[in-house]
């Protein structure tokens, strides 16, 4: 699933490229990405409106429209965005067309169809957006000092890995770089939140925003399946500097001692240095 780092790669190439455009068309394939509400509620709700800024929160980009409206885009799995010349063959799996007044299309493609485009009402979004209205601070695009993040680990005796995963705590944090981010720090991902002391609670927030702030300038990451892409169908590059996701039996990189671990914390697929991180 795109986390933080790819949504926000995102969200920049839609601020560069869809922001001040109208929206002129809209065409909407399968009925699944539009579940929330309707095609026609999409449609209608798109259709000669102009997209006036391209904000983030978490996983979730937000596009406010001149209507008063707003946007929401949720890739999940598998979502891509891309954008495209009028008339250019459209992958598989292109389930919503917006045409645009300069000619061009930004497509919604998404195979797995987990993800969703959905119009809704800023003033409501408690409402029609619960999820969303319930997400926690977002360390790239709200204040996020250091602590906050100790007032959250001190409550809490949950384990380190679900607590990064709980998007109404931190908001855009999943299972590539909770991985990443608790390597930086040292800490093992099963340890319970309130056993580290400030010091260490000074380390993990800033791996948060170190591993997040760099994989974003690497434009994300892209595994081998591909899904990922930005707006014009490129990859990140984040992946080669990963020092443990998905590194299973391999030596550390960071201590030249350890080797890399697999465990289930959570529910998930777990990669740590067991001689690092403690």
């Amino acid at each position: 699933m795109p986390e933080l780092p790819e949504v926000e790669t995102v969200r920049r190439g839609l601020e560069r490229h869809l922001v001040g455009r109208r929206i002129t068309r809209v065409e909407v394939g399968r009925e699944r990405v539009v579940r929330r509400t309707s095609r026609e509620a999409l449609i209608d709700g798109l259709t000669n409106t102009t997209v006036v800024a391209a904000d983030r929160r978490g996983k979730y980009l937000l596009l406010p429209l001149d209507s008063g409206d707003a946007m929401m885009i949720h890739l999940r799995m598998s979502g891509q965005v891309l954008l495209a010349d009028g008339g250019a063959a459209r992958p598989p799996h292109t389930h919503v067309v917006m045409h645009l007044d300069d000619g061009r299309e930004a497509w919604f493609v998404d195979p797995r169809t987990f993800g969703e485009v959905v119009v809704y009402t800023p003033d409501r979004i408690e409402v029609e957006l619960p999820s969303v209205a319930a997400l926690g601070v977002d360390p790239i695009a709200d204040e996020f000092p250091r602590q906050q993040l100790r007032r959250i680990v001190r409550s809490t005796g949950r384990a380190l890995k679900p607590l990064l995963l709980d998007q109404t705590v931190i908001a855009g944090i999943g299972n590539i770089y909770a991985d990443e981010t608790l390597h930086r720090a040292r800490l093992r991902p099963d340890r319970p939140a309130n056993t580290i002391d400030a010091a260490a609670t000074w380390r993990l927030h800033a791996a948060i925003v170190d591993i997040l702030t760099a994989s974003i300038d690497a434009g994300g990451s892209t595994l081998g399946d591909a899904q990922y892409v930005d707006l014009m169908g490129e990859g990140g590059s984040y992946q080669d500097d990963h020092r443990v996701y998905a590194r299973t039996g391999e030596r550390c990189t960071t201590c030249g001692r350890g080797w890399i671990r697999r465990i289930v914390s959570g529910g998930r697929s777990t990669h740590y240095c067991p001689f690092c991180q403690r």
